[in-house]
């Protein structure tokens, strides 16, 4: 079963009839705008400077304040790791070790932290053994488990996903952990980078031809060996760069007001257009392909305009749908390779 993140994986098991539970979710993990830019740091409310006090708000209102940035940090979310890695902080803890290594490839890790527990519960005790200077929390952690863990460090919570903005909100809680780290100048450089990666991924579908086509990208799952599949609408963070690099959302029906996922059968791909691109991305530590597998000899699947025209394209593993910069361009990169060969 794909992976969510904490509160996405709850969201996740209303989205698909009876499919997953959030332990199910743990082992791999999601979270889902319109431009990269104009959410910088000054769309964040705090100060810091390179060694001195740190005083900020997180997505929560509440304050956080450091003698200094911070250097020990735990994550309970692999967008947060992640972001870590990309600002140059080796995160001490992670939730899900052995699962942000199978699902995000794009932020290798570069030391060995230690792993404290699932991403929806957190052990407390481990982290506190860890003696962090901070813990990078989602909203997605419930707020009895925040609570706990703000008696043994301080917690800085961020929002991983928001159906109106996502690339918005991803650049936000950059800006938020890098401004408690001390790395603000190389959230700058990530930006940067990001937006760079988007404007030439944009120009090469423009060169392709292929700029306002329909792209419908999904997962799948099975469930009582049903095939389940997770169209990613407009309002998920992949689709929102999709918008981005010039592609058009092929998906009409509509998403969970956070993430934006919403569920479907194969039935439900006949609504899709005949000249639409269909892309997936099925972690291959996960039980395999449903896509080519399950549904390998299903007459709908084979009927359908785009699977007969060769426009199915299975995206690299380890590209976290629901991760931050380094996650995003690797799509960008995979997408674009796939559309415009």
């Amino acid at each position: 079963m794909r992976r969510l993140p904490a509160a996405a994986a709850v969201a996740a098991a209303l989205v698909l009839a009876g499919c997953g539970t959030t332990e199910h979710a743990d082992s791999g993990s999601p979270s889902p705008a319109t431009s990269a830019s104009g959410s910088g740091a000054d769309a964040v409310s705090g100060s810091a400077t390179p060694a001195g006090p740190v005083s900020i708000t997180d997505a929560t209102g509440a304050p956080v304040r450091l003698d200094h940035p911070a250097t020990r940090v735990v994550a309970t979310e692999w967008n947060a790791v992640e972001d870590l890695i990309t600002l140059g902080v080796a995160p001490v803890g992670v939730a899900d070790l052995k699962g942000y290594k199978a699902w995000d490839t794009a932020a290798p890790l570069t030391n060995s932290p230690k792993d404290v527990g699932t991403r929806a519960e957190p052990s407390t005790d481990t982290i506190a053994a860890l003696i962090p200077d901070l813990v990078v929390a989602t909203t997605d952690l419930s707020p009895s488990v925040v609570k706990q863990l703000r008696k043994v460090s301080t917690v800085l919570v961020i929002r991983p996903a928001d159906g109106a903005d996502q690339v918005g909100m991803m650049m936000k809680d950059l800006d938020l952990i890098a401004q408690a780290t001390g790395t603000t100048a190389k959230a700058g450089t990530a930006r940067q980078a990001f937006e760079a990666k988007v404007a030439a991924g944009r120009k090469s579908i423009e060169d392709a031809g292929l700029g306002g086509k329909e792209i419908a990208f999904a997962d799948s799952y099975v469930v009582s060996n049903q095939v389940s599949i997770r169209p990613y609408t407009g309002n998920t963070l992949i689709g929102a760069v999709n918008t981005q690099l010039g592609l058009k959302n092929a998906w009409k029906v509509k998403g969970d007001k956070d993430y934006g996922l919403a569920t479907t059968d194969v039935e439900g791909l006949t609504g899709l257009g005949a000249d639409v691109r269909f892309a997936y991305i099925q972690n291959g530590s996960d039980g395999g392909d449903p896509f080519t597998r399950d549904l390998a000899k299903n007459a709908v699947w084979k009927s359908l305009p785009f699977v007969k025209a060769g426009q199915v394209h299975r995206l690299p593993d380890g590209i976290w749908m629901f991760g931050g910069p380094a996650s995003m361009g690797a799509y960008v990169d995979a997408v674009v390779a796939a559309l415009a060969k």
